[in-house]
């Protein structure tokens, strides 16, 4: 079992020293760097509106991502940062230690200066003034400020917003925020619009249905007024011709007349232009003529 737990503390060992060997290789550092920005990007929620470019061989003129902003603006962050030197106070003890974080606070400000003097919000129209620098880790910052309080108030003159994953975090939440503010704002418009919209087809197919129903009242209008010629005229006639022997002999058949459209006024789906307008019944409408209804079915 000891033998076993040996064995495990070695290979821990091992990995640890090639780990530290990697952090202190730029390109292993822009890596990691790199990937913990894209978390910080996920975790925030906001992946969907940045654009990531990984860094090819020792260019480093470009940020590590950009930030679409509300309103179509663009938000460089930049996660390149020297961290030999803070590495260095970790492997050391006493002055030396204090040594090498002082030299941590200076290439930190130094990185500073030469970030700002990048001005990537000039290559990347419409943009904020400023950039963010992206540090892995807050100890990565305390270290630095307690060698130079004042490093943030410089950034801030450089237009340089160093931030820490929690920090950034922040940042992107309010972003994100924003953006869902606009997508709600342009529903809202897209909303506004086709409910306009469907309220013209809606008032133009109420016309059309209300002509329907002032066509239906002339057809049977029509249709009653043929019935009554029909009974006047036509039958009467035929009724001598059966006299006279002329057919089957069977009596003709009548036809009767059609009852006029009623319904409920106020459930009828016309507009209020169609209301007020009648439809006539048919004048030989037993009710009708008894006075028991008026000439019309009124809407």
């Amino acid at each position: 079992m000891m033998g076993g737990l040996e064995h495990q503390l070695q290979a821990l060992s091992k990995e640890t020293v090639a780990l530290s060997q990697a952090m202190r290789q730029p390109q292993g550092r822009g890596r990691w760097g790199e990937i913990t920005l894209k978390r910080v990007a996920e975790l925030a929620g906001m992946v969907a509106y940045c654009d990531f470019f990984e860094q090819v061989g020792s260019e480093g003129q470009r940020p590590d991502m950009l930030v679409r902003l509300p309103g179509g603006r663009t938000l460089a962050v930049d996660a390149k940062v020297p961290l030999s030197a803070y590495l260095e106070a970790e492997a050391a003890t006493g002055p030396a230690r204090d040594a090498a974080l002082g030299r941590h606070a200076q290439q930190l400000a130094r990185h500073v200066t030469q970030l700002g003097a990048r001005e990537y919000w000039a290559q990347f129209q419409p943009a904020p003034e400023m950039v963010v620098l992206f540090l892995a880790g807050d100890h990565f910052l305390n270290a630095a400020l307690e060698r130079e309080p004042d490093l943030l108030e410089r950034a801030v003159q450089r237009k340089v917003l160093i931030a820490t994953p929690m920090t950034l975090i922040s940042v992107l939440k309010g972003v994100a925020y924003g953006w869902r503010e606009e997508t709600l704002a342009e529903n809202a418009e897209t909303i506004r619009k086709v409910g306009s919209e469907f309220y013209d087809r809606l008032r133009a197919f109420a016309d059309v249905y209300g002509d329907v129903g002032r066509h239906l009242g002339r057809a049977v209008e029509a249709y009653n007024r043929s019935a009554g010629s029909w009974d006047a005229r036509v039958l009467p006639s035929l009724r001598k011709l059966s006299e006279l022997g002329v057919g089957t002999g069977d009596e003709p058949p009548a036809v009767p007349p059609a009852d006029g459209v009623s319904a409920n006024r106020a459930s009828l789906p016309f507009p209020a232009a169609s209301r007020g307008r009648c439809v006539p019944l048919n004048p030989c409408h037993p009710e009708l003529a008894a006075g028991k209804l008026r000439r019309g079915i009124c809407f």
